[in-house]
C-alpha cells in the first residue's frame, strides 16, 4: 500500500507505538507531523524518516491544549501543503488503585488521553471540513477501556470515552466525507516490560526472534509493528467506508469490537418497583456481563525463572 499524496499527524511519536506508526506511515510515503513532548524524541524519529527518505517535520508540545492542536495543522499544512490523516496516540500512565490515586493522578491522564484526543481531533476535523478534504482519524484506545483493568481508573475512563466520542464523531463528520475509528492495540511497550507474564515475549522481541505462538495467537499480542499495518490501511482510501468502528489488534489477531448492546431485556406493566427486582435477581445474575481481561496460565517452557 502506498500513501504518497498523503499528510498525517501522529502524536506521542516520539517512542513506543506512536514512533512505530509514524515510522512505516513515512515508509509508504506518507509525509508525517512527529509530535511528541519530548523534543529529543521527536527529533529522532523525524531524522530517522528523513534520514531513510521520507518526509517528517518535528512539532514539540503536550496534547491537550488546543494551542498544541492547533500548531499540529498549521504545521501539516506549512510544510507539506495539506492535512489528509491524524493519529490521536499521545497518553501517558498514573497507574493506582483508587484510594491511593491523587486528584493530578486522574486529571493528568484525562488531560492527556481524553482532552489531548478531543482538542486534536477538532482541530484536524475543523481543516478537513472547510477544506473540503475527506480525511482520516484514528484514535488510540486500550483493551482497559473495553474491559477495565486493576489500578487503572483514570486511564479506563479516558479510553473508554475515546471510543465514545468516536461513536459520536462519526454520526457528526459522516457528511463530510471524514471517517473516524479507534484502533485498540495490543503490543509489547515499555509499561509491558514490567510484566512478568510477558517476559518470553519481551525477550523475543529484544533479541529480534519471533514472539511464540501462545502470545501472538491465543492472547494476540505481538510488536508495535504489528499495529502498523491497520494504521496504514485506515489512513488510506480503501478504508474510505469504515468509520464509528473499535478495531482491535496485536500479533496475528484482528478483532472488531462490539458496540454496547443490553444483554437482557424485559417488560413490567406499571415498571419496575423493587420487590419487582428482587424477584428478576436471578436472571440478572445469570446474565451479568465480566469485566477485567483475563489470560490463559502460561505454558510450562514460557514461565519466567523463579526469583532467587
Amino acid at each position: 500500500m502506498r500513501l504518497d499524496e498523503k499528510v498525517a499527524i501522529v502524536t506521542g511519536a516520539g517512542r513506543g507505538l506512536g514512533a512505530a506508526y509514524a515510522r512505516a506511515l513515512a515508509a509508504a510515503g506518507c509525509a508525517v507531523v512527529v509530535n511528541d513532548v519530548d523534543e529529543s524524541a521527536a527529533q529522532a524519529v523525524t531524522a530517522e524518516i528523513t534520514g531513510a527518505g521520507g518526509r517528517a517535520v518535528a512539532v514539540v508540545g503536550p496534547v491537550g491544549p488546543t494551542e498544541t492542536a492547533d500548531r499540529l495543522v498549521a504545521a501539516a499544512v506549512e510544510h507539506f501543503g495539506r492535512l489528509d490523516a491524524l493519529v490521536t496516540n499521545a497518553g501517558v500512565l498514573r497507574d493506582k488503585s483508587i484510594l491511593k490515586m491523587t486528584d493530578d493522578d486522574f486529571d493528568t491522564v484525562i488531560a492527556v488521553h481524553l482532552r489531548g484526543t478531543f482538542t486534536c481531533v477538532r482541530a484536524a476535523y475543523a481543516h478537513f471540513k472547510e477544506n473540503e478534504v475527506a480525511g482520516r482519524i484514528i484514535t488510540i484506545g486500550s483493551p482497559t477501556g473495553q474491559r477495565g483493568n486493576f489500578g487503572q481508573t483514570n486511564y479506563a475512563a479516558a479510553k473508554a470515552g475515546i471510543v465514545g466520542m468516536v461513536r459520536t464523531w462519526a454520526m457528526e463528520m459522516k457528511r463530510a466525507g471524514v471517517t473516524v475509528n479507534a484502533v485498540i492495540p495490543v503490543a509489547a511497550t515499555e509499561m509491558t516490560r514490567t510484566v512478568p507474564y510477558f517476559a518470553a515475549a519481551i525477550d523475543a522481541m529484544d533479541k529480534g526472534e519471533p514472539m511464540p505462538d501462545f502470545f501472538r495467537k491465543e492472547l494476540g499480542f505481538g510488536t508495535p509493528d504489528d499495529v502498523c499495518g491497520l494504521i496504514e490501511f485506515l489512513v488510506s482510501d480503501a478504508s474510505a467506508d469504515i468509520t464509528g468502528q473499535a478495531i482491535g489488534v496485536g500479533g496475528d489477531r484482528l478483532q472488531l469490537w462490539t458496540h454496547p448492546e443490553p444483554a437482557l431485556t424485559r417488560y413490567k406493566d406499571g415498571g419496575w418497583d423493587a420487590d419487582s427486582l428482587v424477584e428478576l435477581a436471578d436472571e440478572l445474575r445469570a446474565n451479568a456481563q465480566s469485566v477485567g481481561e483475563k489470560f490463559p496460565p502460561l505454558p510450562a517452557e514460557l514461565q519466567p525463572p523463579a526469583a532467587d
